[in-house]
């Protein structure tokens, strides 16, 4: 296990870039920063909690911001206020603007994680917030980065965190955290309810995903920390990592066998080679 990069404020979001470089957001720091050649460089102060990020058609970074964190621990519990909403970030000068806080007049509340489909869609997740001993909705959105669009899928769920596409596009996966369930969507269908696919074994929770090439689903597993990974039929396996917040997965390389990992209580980027490709995503910087 390589370490790419440490000393980050609870890193997640990796975004592998052609140029070799890695982009992480630090959730408790409040900021995208890129990772290379055993450096750190800021790309911007976005605030909020930045906790999911993804290349889009047009180049820029879009970032899922909960809006921030009140504890060292994994649940969002800021009270009303702290907006979720979904942003776009210019990679060459650090601007970023907001797109999304709201579907059909309701507030995001924690957008979470997501991934855009061939025609440059984004499907996002929406974990929801803990403040007060009240629970907030979660959900699966999508919406058009053009900012014209958002629809909301489903909004029935716990705790939806990682989000991520079958190899031939046609479904989504979504990972339920408190459940430590993956559920899955067809991606044509609007709204719809998630199928249950598979529930982890043992006391953890589910956090972001990344898809293989062969259509196997590499899960960030909290609390016994590692990669759970859960074939289309429902069998699982896990490989441990030993940071009780292993939060998130990418891929990248030459043969798409390189994985990029957060360790983000240690505040680590690492890179591992696994034991299968990785799917290669829509859009890459």
């Amino acid at each position: 296990m390589e370490i790419v990069a440490e000393g980050l404020a609870f890193p997640e979001g990796p975004v592998v870039m052609a140029d070799g470089s890695v982009i992480v957001v630090e959730l408790a720091g409040g900021r995208i920063t890129r990772c290379w050649g055993g450096r750190k460089e800021v790309v911007c102060e976005i605030g909020g909690g930045p906790n999911g990020a993804a290349i889009g058609p047009d180049g820029a970074l879009y970032v899922c911001n909960n809006g921030g964190l009140d504890t060292a621990e994994f649940q969002n519990a800021r009270g009303p206020g702290a907006e979720g909403r979904i942003e776009r970030v210019d990679l060459a000068t650090g601007k970023f603007e907001r797109l999304f806080d709201a579907c059909d007049g309701i507030p995001l509340q924690a957008p979470n994680d997501l991934v855009f489909d061939a025609d440059g869609r984004l499907w996002f997740t929406d974990l929801g917030k803990s403040h007060d001993g009240i629970r907030t909705a979660s959900g699966l959105f999508t919406c058009r980065v053009d900012g014209l669009e958002i629809t909301a899928i489903d909004r029935h769920p716990l705790s939806y965190n990682g989000v991520g596409l079958s190899p031939d596009g046609s479904t989504i996966y979504c990972a339920d955290t408190h459940q430590a369930r993956i559920y899955r969507y067809d991606r044509k269908v609007k709204p719809q309810r998630g199928i249950w696919v598979a529930t982890a074994a043992g006391p953890v929770g589910f956090d972001s995903l990344a898809v293989t090439a062969a259509g196997n689903v590499c899960i960030a597993t909290l609390f016994d920390g590692g990669i759970t990974t859960i074939t289309p039929g429902g069998q699982t396996t896990k490989r441990d990592f030993g940071d009780r917040y292993t939060t998130n997965i990418a891929f990248g390389g030459a043969d798409m066998q390189d994985a990029w990992i957060t360790l983000s209580s240690r505040g680590q980027l690492v890179k591992v080679r696994w034991d299968e490709p990785g799917l290669k995503l829509h859009f890459n910087g």
